[in-house]
């Protein structure tokens, strides 16, 4: 069973639209803005304007210039820079727009949110664009206030453990050690992970969780929190320095935009679930095979609730998203963000990091993995040339170790609490975090890497490094703040400070320059691998069945046939429900044979003075419509890899008697193995259909005769057959009586003697019918040209196919004109090319038997089509080069040595010393939040790069924001 997807070759590159709203963490595809009282669908119109943000909050008087975005039912705003400041938050948040008197000329609006912020925004556009954008943020607002969406909120933020944070409610970190109370407690009343029961990875005291805790609290008082959540430049930092466990999972999920989803969708996680109860399929026994292969060393996933959870998670994901399903780099992924997020949330953090963030990475072809390792190859040739030169001198795949990192986002690599701290700028900066670290460890490790001779030296060398990153950096410094570094502040360092050229566009540069590269390397391995799957090539060689999947792959391209269908699941074996083959139907059928067979195409030359072109179209005939069914064994309505295989085997390869045979069969349509009348007819006319472009008479007139001989045969051994029959009771004779249309007329012998008793078709059965069938190998498909740019958009504006065929068009009225337009159609078998018709073999009845009752029906035959002039004819040899072979790909998707080491790995991860949860059991973290003293140090860490900070703005521009502030609304 091979499954063929032409996915890939259907990818777009973003437009400025997507990248926008990548950018502000939107959901890929939004959900509907709302229904009015009526039920009529509204939207409102997308619009960004230029504007000026400040805060209005005592103290905070930075004001910031950039460009606000509406894009319902979110508001966005970025400050030019893209790095001081900008948010996402639903329109739902939005409490109060006020105008406010300000001086003339001045045009801002004041915006209340739910959390009690207040946002001051100075529109900068012209009077007309800022009246309009004021006009759909109305009208956007009363959508959200009609679906009742404002109301939810009340509900929704009690799941979020920053309002707990806020209130001064929440248990401090020493509190974990009662988990009888405080921890149900806590549970009730947010949503959290595992590590509220089975305690986090890590010391808590050692994580400073009191000071951070602290620092973030003071933050999300003045900033907003989850759905108003302003990000400013401190945010980064603080991320940086490492989240609060108790907080991290609802930061991921702001950070992420995941959040969105899960407040648009309430309720959907558990109604997957609701609905998919007992139900089984290939992914779901995967995910079992693997529940207990991951984090074993974390005791939440040494008891059911653990298992249990996690199992849910990925089920109710792979029912959402079967076309993935499931892989198992997605199971430890999912075992560790369970540790600090709830069942729902995790859910849909998978949902963003499958769809948005990671796309193409747990994919059954993995392509966004091998995109990406390219890309960092290529980086690593760039910042790092000398040690790629030397794992190219010893042969050692860089992949062999990056291919984990990125599939887990380092979790399987490094300890945990090291690990989370990446996730944590993972889901804060995106997906550049990758190589940027990635880079940095090559390069902290340079030296010893120059050192390496193989792969084995290479893995052994990274484990060591990542099992001491909770080491100091400098040991033997004389320096105590030196020796205080561990090496994981120095690899952040390096990452951050050293390879902050990485960016986001030059990742996307880098994905559309190699992506044709992977994109080929994945469908020739496809290709391999569907070969391999094949049950019988029958008389087929691998290189011939590969030729005849690359026609079906051209074929599926131009003509995708519909998506795979899975069968009942009553007719199902022991109820599981396998991935669905590939099969095409009957028009993809009528393009992939119109590319096998000459005679299933119509090739025009067609010159008009201005240019020669030869134009191909699809035959459609009953012929071929025949043929589809003849093939599909199976009767499915629909044809797979093995039925084309199977069925072009079946006559490739024939002699004589064999093709005759073949094409008795094809037209024996209850296969009783007699032609009836009727089916005769239904013979003479495919004769037709494959002669019709044929110079001269010779065919038409093999057509004429084949149908006299098959009437006088069948007329001659019908009266043998019925002489008794026609004698009346009285002893006199009668006529006979007329033949019924479905009666059985003539049987596999007969048949051979009338083909046999022409030349022509002789021929055609012996050679020209079997090399019809031309298995040419088919050029490399070209993928679709990307459009990005204002030229590329233009260009693929224009450059459309029914802009062709109208240019065509319009010069072959001109060449009519002028008398020069010329159309010949090229003949599909072309050996007589004279018009000379060969002489036909004298009937071999006798006199008397010659007598047919059936002559007259000769005159009712269907007409040949009209006969034009052609080119010289083709070749009608089978072209197979015998020394064509199918390279191995540079990557193998999915199944690849590499990919499988790559998994394996995966579910082995070391046990890291430094992962197990502690008990704290002094009170000093009590004490930390009183004294503070470990916050100057947390600060120092946070504020070392905020001195040098610019807004954007000048002197004049920060009066008039500062006026704002205490400006009065408009009545």
């Amino acid at each position: 069973m091979s499954t063929i997807s032409t996915a890939l070759r259907n990818f777009k590159e973003p437009t400025k639209e997507q990248i926008t709203q990548n950018f502000f963490s939107l959901p890929s595809t939004p959900a509907s803005i709302g229904k009015d009282a009526r039920g009529a669908d509204e939207e409102v119109e997308k619009i960004d304007i230029n504007a000026v943000l400040s805060l209005g909050v005592e103290g905070e008087e930075d004001s910031y210039a950039g460009k606000l975005y509406l894009m319902a039912p979110y508001l966005a705003f970025s400050s030019l820079d893209k790095k001081s400041v900008r948010f996402t938050i639903p329109l739902s948040t939005v409490r109060r727009v006020e105008r406010l008197n300000a001086r003339a000329g001045v045009y801002a609006l004041s915006l209340a949110l739910w959390h009690g912020g207040k946002i001051i925004v100075q529109l900068t556009s012209l009077r007309p664009t800022a009246d309009l954008f004021c006009a759909l943020l109305r009208d956007a607002l009363k959508i959200e206030l009609q679906r009742g969406r404002m109301k939810s909120i009340k509900g929704f933020v009690k799941t979020c453990y920053s309002e707990v944070l806020v209130s001064g409610s929440a248990p401090t970190p020493s509190d974990e050690k009662d988990e009888a109370s405080a921890n149900e407690a806590s549970e009730s009343s947010y949503h959290g992970g595992l590590g509220l029961r089975f305690k986090f990875p890590g010391d808590p005291k050692k994580l400073r969780e009191a000071s951070k805790i602290k620092l973030w609290t003071t933050y999300l008082k003045t900033h907003g929190r989850n759905l108003s959540l302003l990000r400013y430049p401190q945010c980064t930092r603080l991320v940086q320095v490492g989240l609060p466990n108790r907080l991290r999972g609802e930061m991921w999920e702001t950070l992420s935009g995941s959040l969105f989803l899960r407040y648009s969708n309430p309720g959907l996680y558990e109604q997957l679930l609701k609905e998919n109860t007992g139900r089984t399929t290939t992914s779901t026994e995967d995910i079992e095979k693997d529940l207990h292969r991951s984090l074993p060393e974390y005791a939440g996933y040494q008891s059911e609730e653990g298992i249990g959870a996690l199992r849910r998670v990925l089920q109710a994901y792979s029912f959402k998203n079967p076309e993935l399903g499931y892989c198992q780099a997605m199971n430890i992924l999912a075992a560790a963000i369970l540790i600090y997020m709830s069942e729902e949330q995790a859910f849909w953090l998978l949902e963003v990091l499958c769809d948005r963030l990671l796309p193409g990475y747990y994919a059954p072809s993995m392509h966004g993995t091998l995109l990406d390792q390219r890309v960092f190859e290529s980086l690593v040739q760039r910042c790092l040339p000398i040690i790629q030169d030397h794992f190219q001198a010893v042969d050692v795949q860089l992949s062999v170790a990056s291919l984990p990192w990125f599939l887990s986002l380092f979790i399987n690599s490094m300890p945990m609490v090291f690990a989370f701290r990446i996730v944590d700028c993972f889901f804060c900066m995106g997906p550049k975090v990758l190589f940027q670290v990635g880079l940095a460890i090559l390069k902290i490790n340079g030296e010893k890497l120059l050192q390496i001779q193989d792969d084995g030296g290479f893995l052994n060398l990274m484990r060591d490094y990542f099992a001491s990153l909770g080491d100091s950096a400098h040991p033997h410094s004389t320096d105590p703040r030196a020796r205080a570094i561990t090496r994981f502040q120095e690899l952040l360092l390096v990452s951050f400070r050293e390879f902050s050229v990485i960016t986001d566009d030059l990742i996307l540069s880098e994905r559309k320059r190699f992506r044709n590269e992977i994109i080929h390397s994945i469908e020739t391995f496809s290709k391999r691998s569907a070969v391999r799957n094949l049950r019988s090539l029958g008389r087929f060689t691998k290189e011939q069945a590969g030729l005849v999947y690359d026609a079906l792959y051209q074929a599926m391209c131009v003509i995708p046939p519909p998506p795979a269908q899975l069968p009942s699941p009553a007719l199902l074996s022991e109820g599981v429900e396998e991935k669905p083959e590939t099969r095409i139907q009957l028009r993809t059928f009528q393009y992939f044979l119109s590319e096998i067979a000459s005679w299933a195409r119509d090739e025009k030359i067609v010159s008009n003075g201005f240019q020669q072109r030869i134009d191909r179209d699809v035959a459609e005939h009953e012929f071929i419509d025949r043929l589809f069914f003849f093939w599909d064994t199976s009767c499915c309505g629909a044809l797979s890899f093995q039925d084309l295989v199977s069925g072009l085997d079946g006559v490739m390869f024939n002699d004589l008697m064999e093709n005759i045979e073949w094409f008795f069969n094809l037209h024996d349509k209850n296969k009783d193995g007699f032609l009836t009348k009727d089916e005769v007819l239904t013979v003479s006319e495919s004769f037709l259909f494959i002669f019709r472009f044929e110079v001269g008479d010779a065919y038409l007139g093999a057509v004429s005769r084949f149908m006299t001989n098959a009437f006088e045969y069948g007329d001659a051994l019908m009266a043998d057959v019925d002489q008794s029959k026609e004698i009346e009771e009285n002893g006199e004779p009668r006529s006979p009586l007329p033949l019924p249309s479905n009666q059985p007329y003539l049987n596999l012998a007969t048949f051979r003697m009338v083909v046999l008793a022409d030349e022509i078709l002789e021929s055609f059965f012996e050679t020209d019918l079997s090399a019809s069938f031309r298995l040419d190998p088919v050029a490399e498909l070209e993928l679709p040209p990307s459009s990005s740019g204002l030229l590329g958009e233009f260009w693929s504006s224009i450059a459309t196919d029914s802009n062709k065929k109208m240019f065509n068009m319009f010069t072959d009225e001109i060449g009519k004109t002028i008398g020069k337009h010329q159309v010949i159609h090229r003949p599909s078998i072309g050996r007589y090319k004279t018009l000379d018709e060969p002489k036909a073999r004298e009937s071999l009845l006798t006199p008397g038997m010659r007598h047919s009752t059936s002559k007259s029906s000769l005159h009712s035959s269907p007409s040949s089509s009209s006969l034009r002039p052609s080119s010289p004819s083709q070749s009608l040899t089978v072209k197979v080069p015998s020394s064509m072979t199918l390279k191995e790909p540079i990557s193998a998707v999915g199944y690849s040595p590499m990919v499988q080491a790559a998994n394996a790995a995966l579910l082995a991860r070391p046990a890291f010393t430094i992962d197990d949860s502690k008990d704290d059991d002094d009170d000093d973290a009590e004490d930390d939040l009183e004294a503070g003293d470990n916050d100057d140090q947390v600060m120092d860490e946070v504020d070392a790069f905020l001195e040098a900070h610019d807004s954007g703005l000048t002197d004049a521009d920060k009066e008039v924001a500062k006026d704002l502030l205490n400006a009065k609304p408009v009545k």
